[in-house]
């Protein structure tokens, strides 16, 4: 392991650190800061050339600035001959804008996939993409790791009877179909539709059996929790005993831990791809550790092992 080097920027550096734990390594040293006017400042302050470099930098809150200094990070390693960079995104920012839905929007997704590119990233790392064909606006090597086996590892340890997994919205239904078959549990989906550009969603429909049972959700990320106050409340109107609720990225933008802290939710489990910190601590909220998996993902790609063999 002496030829790889991990660097983080200031995104998510307790991950970062996690992370070169698992591979027993220390983390890279630089700097990453911001000058008054604003201008963000990297300086790689280790010998790089021709060793195997990665940036762990999730596109997270403020997105912006994670966003320009992961794509600075990168170009700093590049002109330093860097042999190759990944870019280690655990959160991908602005996935949710995948596609034109509507006349004369950008497909953002594809725009940040360009700007990593450009950039000079060899390679992507990055886990639970919003949708699929992300992994098409690339054309460099995307790596997409899942959430789902830590997710699904921890509700068999609960061992609930009667448990029926819901799927959030029809998009999100093979992933929560996937987790229902790992739980050996029955699916259900939720038929709802976004309110124009805000964060509103609204419910319609319940497709499947959940009365009398314990309702598991599960989306890829919970942003303003709006949709899951509306998810819990209708499981509830239709009989639902209990509603546990899970998910990959905790974005928990807004009013969401307010709304997560009053709905009748008894447990929301989700992982560290975001940091949960200060005040989006609660005690119905479980964060389960994603750094053994990327830290393995990581050791993979160094020794050009298989990354799908981690899921087999």
């Amino acid at each position: 392991m002496d030829e790889i080097k991990v660097f983080a920027g200031n995104a998510h550096p307790a991950l970062a650190q996690a992370v070169t734990e698992y591979l027993g390594i220390p983390v890279g040293r630089c700097e990453v800061f911001e000058f008054s006017n604003e201008n963000i400042f990297v300086r790689i302050l280790e010998n790089v050339r021709e060793r195997d470099t990665f940036v762990i930098q999730p596109i997270s809150s403020p997105v912006n600035k994670s966003l320009v200094e992961l794509l600075i990070m990168i170009d700093a390693l590049k002109r330093a001959s860097a042999e190759r960079i990944t870019a280690v995104v655990p959160y991908y920012g602005y996935g949710r804008t995948d596609k034109k839905d509507q006349p004369r929007v950008p497909i953002t997704a594809r725009l940040v996939a360009d700007l990593i590119t450009v950039a000079g990233a060899n390679r992507l790392l990055t886990v639970d993409l919003h949708a699929p064909q992300i992994q098409g606006f690339f054309n460099i090597p995307v790596d997409e790791l899942t959430a789902l086996y830590l997710l699904s590892d921890y509700f068999k340890e609960r061992a609930f009877d009667d448990l029926v997994v819901v799927a959030t919205d029809i998009g999100i239904s093979k992933r929560a179909r996937d987790l229902a078959a790992k739980l050996n549990a029955p699916l259900a989906i939720m038929e709802k539709r976004r309110i124009g550009n805000v964060d509103q969603t609204e419910t319609l429909n319940v497709i499947g059996e959940v009365e009398g049972k314990v309702a598991l959700t599960v989306d890829d990320e919970i942003d303003s929790a709006g949709s899951l106050v509306g998810v819990v409340s209708t499981l509830g109107e239709r009989g639902a005993k209990e509603v546990y609720s899970c998910c990959t990225h905790p974005v928990f933008s807004g009013s969401a831990i307010q709304r997560i802290a009053s709905c009748p939710v008894k447990e929301v489990v989700v992982t560290d791809t975001i940091p949960v910190t200060g005040n989006k601590k609660l005690d119905k909220i479980t964060v389960l550790p994603i750094a053994p998996l990327l830290g393995e993902a990581i050791h993979r790609i160094h020794t050009g092992l298989s990354i799908g063999a981690m899921f087999e």
